[in-house]
């Protein structure tokens, strides 16, 4: 039986965790009493006991704790930022190519994606793989996300009686445009320039939306909008990603439309002259613990999808 700890377990990312696991007859859930769970000689006793180790804590809360872990065999399950640039560890998203899939399944160190950052690298990384826009290309992105990707305190302010009559209107984010997902959603795609990132953040619980616009100027010469729906059609066809033609729902796409469930679905609209590239997801399934626990699955040797919840 696979021992398992969640560092971090009262988080929002630690208890959607947890939630997944708890039913598996594989899984043995090593815990802390609350008193304990965050003494440091305590964790680092369950974190070198665990096969399994995630980190859903702060980046240097999460560096300190890989630093107390001496175990060789320990596998570090990591859904902080602190090492998704990190080439020594392997990127937690299986379905960008085989050699993302391998490092998963070998690797002692996985960084789980960001939550706007796996809906970007899902649209740009293989269109860049397949030289349909160049490495300099010059992109934007918007994403729509709901408030459970605040954490608790965000949810608390949502959900209270008496909040703030402002948070009623969607509201934009990390207006200095130095985001926290930037690095990664540069280094993973390989783009050299920042995209201009505009995150919002909107009165429902969860679900995730992200929308990266293209010129047709922005295409090599040679690529249509056939090209990228052709690219997509190859690369995403399993149920954790999957492009889905004509998505929306009567003309709109709803972004809570696979709130609770862990897969992705990418499609694309527009025509010849502008498109738009689209990734719905929940924040907190495919941008967070469900990609976790996919990960996890695939270090074990098991269906990916085990635990998970696959909508449709």
């Amino acid at each position: 039986m696979t021992k398992v700890f969640i560092d971090g377990k009262a988080g929002t990312t630690g208890l959607k965790i947890y939630d997944r696991l708890t039913a598996r007859e594989d899984i043995e859930l090593l815990t802390l009493s609350e008193e304990l769970r965050k003494d440091t000689e305590a964790r680092r006793e369950m974190l070198n006991a665990a096969d399994i180790a995630f980190l859903c804590l702060p980046d240097v809360a999460a560096r300190e704790a890989v630093s107390l872990i001496d175990n060789p065999n320990t596998v570090v399950i990591d859904t902080s930022t602190a090492h998704r640039t990190n080439p020594d560890w392997a990127y937690g998203f299986p379905e960008l190519s085989d050699e993302f899939f391998e490092k998963i399944k070998t690797s002692k160190r996985i960084a789980v994606p960001g939550c706007h950052a796996s809906g970007f690298i899902a649209l740009v990384y293989p269109l860049v793989e397949a030289g349909i826009v160049s490495k300099d290309v010059l992109l934007s992105c918007f994403s729509l996300t709901g408030y459970s990707g605040g954490g608790k305190s965000m949810i608390a302010d949502y959900e209270n009686d008496n909040r703030d009559v402002l948070l009623d209107s969607p509201r934009q984010y990390a207006l200095s445009q130095s985001h926290k997902h930037i690095p990664e959603m540069c280094t993973v795609t390989g783009i050299n320039s920042a995209p201009v990132f505009c995150p919002t953040v909107a009165d429902f619980y969860s679900g995730m939306e992200v929308t990266v616009p293209l010129h047709k100027s922005q295409l090599n010469d040679g690529f249509t909008f056939d090209s990228i729906k052709e690219v997509y059609r190859n690369k995403y066809k399993d149920s954790m990603v999957t492009f889905i033609e004509n998505a929306d729902e009567n003309g709109f796409l709803a972004t809570n439309i696979l709130s609770e469930c862990d897969n992705m679905q990418i499609s694309l609209y527009g025509n010849e002259d502008r498109i738009i590239l689209v990734a719905r997801y929940d924040n907190l399934g495919k941008g967070a613990s469900g990609a976790a626990v996919e990960c996890m699955n695939i270090s074990l040797g098991i269906d990916k999808t085990t635990s998970l919840m696959i909508g449709k």
